[in-house]
């Protein structure tokens, strides 16, 4: 998956939206870190199409805007059974429905949006449609481990962006 894109791409058939923040949108008050006055609330996320062999979904919120010089990861939840067709706002840490790895912050779990000031970020969400039940990945290994497993694995991927931007 390219994660250069500038609104939305998806594999044929797998899509992916969110109420809270939909495609194109700013990123939603309650998803941004308390710093910025949000509630740090991964957004409600909803997906369809997904193709014949899926056995499971992860979940990626990127931004590849970050001054990192490989841009910064947000989210990464994996072994969703393929029955979830949808991740409710507001995943906690410790949900034990999935695996959630510790993000750029090095927090477990989803952390909002905390761009520094200057030009707006944005913030790619997607899902993955996988063919193994379980990624048979350490949530505590680093988080690349996990991400080369979806990456490599995927049998199509569905994404929206949404941006989001400090000034002053």
């Amino acid at each position: 998956m390219d994660h250069n894109t500038s609104e939305s791409s998806a594999s044929p058939g797998l899509t992916l939206q969110s109420q809270a923040t939909p495609a194109g949108s700013v990123v939603a008050p309650q998803q941004l870190v308390e710093d910025l006055g949000g509630e740090n609330l991964s957004p409600d996320l909803s997906w369809a199409g997904a193709p014949e062999g899926t056995r499971s979904f992860a979940i990626t919120c990127y931004d590849p805007d970050a001054p990192t010089g490989s841009g910064f990861w947000h989210w990464i939840a994996w072994d969703i059974p393929a029955s979830a067709t949808s991740l409710p706002l507001g995943v906690p840490r410790e949900d034990s429905s999935l695996k959630q790895a510790r993000n750029d912050f090095g927090n477990v779990g989803y952390d909002g949006p905390q761009p520094p000031p200057g030009a707006p970020h944005r913030y790619q969400f997607s899902v993955h449609a996988l063919p193994v039940e379980s990624l048979g990945v350490d949530p505590e290994d680093p988080h690349i481990g996990a991400r080369f497993a979806i990456f490599s694995q995927q049998l199509a991927s569905g994404s929206f962006t949404a941006r989001y931007q400090v000034t002053g």
